[in-house]
């Protein structure tokens, strides 16, 4: 066993080159030997790996094939060529990975990857608030269920939100299930936008108190911060975007010193390719996400689990929902 570990080892040394920066020499060797499993299994198996900004390096860096926040998963899940698809990421990115290929085998590596904005709303909820709101189409983050896609208008993601809110051409909109989100779109465009009280358990820890803090003790420190964080951290940023736009962000701006109020690994992830700049990393855990190893991917891989079905009666419509979306 030590003699195979040390040969896999030498055969993944060009991997870990990228992410030796994130990832000490001994945590490596104890990922190798799944890394290089976990690469001949999709070579036999024809089969891929999407991976969300939010996953660990050995991960994102060590056995991704397509990498992104999600809405570019969601739109890069449309080109796959393979015939299994792992999604590294929670159940709802699963389950929107297998509305956009239904004739693909979709696999999640945990069943219990959820997502506390997915379980903030029911799709009895959104019937509720057509009612009450009847001449308001539903937007409907892609942090739901298939049940709440399939009741909802159209889907939005962080990247695309203001887009897709002005793209329906209304005076009035329900966003659900994010209310912080609703509220930094809703500072953004006149459209008046009704949002739900969910709430992300990672973005809603921040503080406007937490960046004065950073400021004090980090002088000249950038501040990016997720849209799902309170409007108040919003405020008091530099910049808000998705986590592909905080990344894009750090390419293009390149500042000297910065953090990332968001999920902890993606500044690992992003330092990854920015050696030259400072990463403060006072981030949230995402528990659900972090549910997601290199073990249970290799798992999926050698057992088919856990295979992603969705209820034939939602299919349709929820489809309808994200396909809309991506059209803008």
């Amino acid at each position: 066993m030590a003699s195979f570990r040390s040969d896999a080892l030498a055969r993944t040394a060009p991997l870990y080159d990228r992410v030796k920066r994130v990832i000490p020499p001994p945590e490596w060797a104890t990922f190798a030997e799944d890394v290089e499993a976990i690469l001949e299994l999709k070579r036999k198996r024809n089969a891929v790996v999407l991976a969300h900004n939010y996953q660990t390096p050995e991960i994102f860096h060590g056995v991704a094939d397509i990498v992104g926040d999600s809405l570019l998963l969601a739109r890069e899940a449309t080109k796959v060529d393979a015939d299994i698809i792992v999604l590294a990421g929670v159940h709802f990115m699963a389950e929107t990975a297998k509305l956009l290929n239904p004739e693909k085998t979709v696999l999640i590596p945990d069943l219990e990857a959820g997502c506390s904005l997915a379980d903030s709303i029911t799709a009895q909820d959104v019937r509720l608030m057509r009612e009450h709101y009847p001449d308001a189409p539903v937007v409907a983050y892609v942090n739901t269920s298939t049940a709440v896609k399939a009741e909802s208008d159209i889907c939005c993601t962080s990247g695309n939100a203001l887009a897709v809110v002005e793209s329906l051409g209304t005076e009035h909109v329900i966003m659900l299930p994010d209310e912080y989100l609703a509220r930094n779109v809703a500072t953004q465009t006149k459209v008046k936008i009704t949002a739900w009280k969910g709430h992300c358990e990672v973005h809603e820890r921040f503080s406007a108190d937490d960046v004065r803090a950073l400021r004090e003790s980090h002088p000249g420190i950038t501040v990016l911060a997720h849209p799902e964080c309170p409007p108040e951290v919003v405020d008091v940023a530099d910049f808000s975007g998705s986590t592909a736009a905080m990344s894009n962000f750090v390419g293009r701006e390149r500042p000297s010193r910065v953090v990332l109020l968001t999920e902890c690994s993606m500044s690992d992830n992003v330092a990854v390719l920015h050696p030259d700049i400072e990463f403060i990393r006072p981030c949230n855990l995402c528990p659900h996400m972090k549910r997601i190893t290199l073990k249970n991917i290799r798992h999926a891989l050698e057992a088919n689990a856990h295979e992603v079905t969705i209820d034939p009666g939602m299919v349709d419509r929820a489809r309808r929902s994200v396909e809309r979306m991506l059209a803008i």
